[in-house]
């Protein structure tokens, strides 16, 4: 089959997923309208901050409302950064690398962060022996790389049936920005001092055996912000807003009727 056939098809696939995602999001809209209307009336932003390489369809079938979804290349040239100079408060969700960027923030702004909803979250990506940190090493990221471009954006795991696809192809400058990203980032030590006694909530949720970022990571958070609600979720799956997009949308929907109480 010629390439350009396999992206034709690829493509009607991939339209009519979307167009059914649409017609079920509207059809969860009509039956339970109260929930839109309350979400809406508290007026908090919450900002998502996506993964590397994230296709924005991760989150299709999520419910909750936000404010902005931050694509990783918009992490990377600071977008984040200056929407949250222009908010009081938020509430900050970050699947994979933006989970990572979601506790850059939340370290730099406590003051403004009125919960963290983070899903397959960590704060270094690789591995350091030095202090025996669980992390992937450089030739495992590479094969991600690797796979990610060979699979036209599917992943490893392929794309499940009924699902958005959550992986997306990119420009190889912007695909090696955010790989270097994640080689360099480590937010440990600014999380580890932001809070103090007054931490916000904090929702964690984390594959059992995600090969990507490891169990290891939430069992960090969970010491970082002993206060977090933790969901480890049985198998290897890293994209996890399409597999548990109900219990996301919950968590955000906890932290945002947290703050209104006050």
């Amino acid at each position: 089959m010629a390439d350009g056939d396999y992206e034709r098809g690829r493509g009607r696939e991939i339209s009519a997923i979307a167009a059914e995602l649409k017609r079920l999001a509207a059809a969860r809209s009509a039956s339970a309208p109260y929930q839109r209307e309350d979400r809406v009336s508290l007026r908090l932003p919450v900002f998502v901050l996506n993964g590397w390489a994230a296709s924005p369809h991760a989150w299709d079938l999520c419910r909750f409302m936000r404010m902005r979804l931050f694509g990783y290349v918009e992490q990377l040239d600071g977008e984040p950064e200056r929407a949250m100079e222009s908010v009081e408060r938020c509430v900050l969700v970050g699947w994979s690398m933006g989970g990572s960027s979601a506790l850059r923030l939340a370290a730099r702004w406590p003051e403004k962060i009125a919960g963290l909803v983070l899903v397959a979250a960590t704060p270094r990506m690789m591995e350091d022996k030095a202090t025996g940190w669980k992390g992937m090493s450089p030739r495992r990221l590479e094969a991600l790389r690797y796979g990610l471009v060979m699979t036209r954006g599917e992943g490893f795991f392929g794309v499940p049936e009924g699902k958005p696809n959550p992986y997306q192809t990119d420009e190889p400058a912007n695909l090696e920005r955010g790989l270097d990203y994640l080689m360099k980032t480590d937010v440990r030590a600014d999380i580890e001092r932001a809070f103090g006694d007054r931490p916000p909530p904090v929702y964690i949720f984390h594959s059992e055996h995600d090969g990507i970022v490891r169990a290891a990571n939430a069992a960090y958070l969970q010491k970082v912000f002993p206060q977090a609600s933790v969901t480890i979720v049985p198998g290897t799956e890293h994209a996890l807003p399409i597999f548990i997009p109900e219990l996301i949308d919950e968590a955000v929907d906890s932290c945002i009727r947290l703050a209104a109480a006050g």
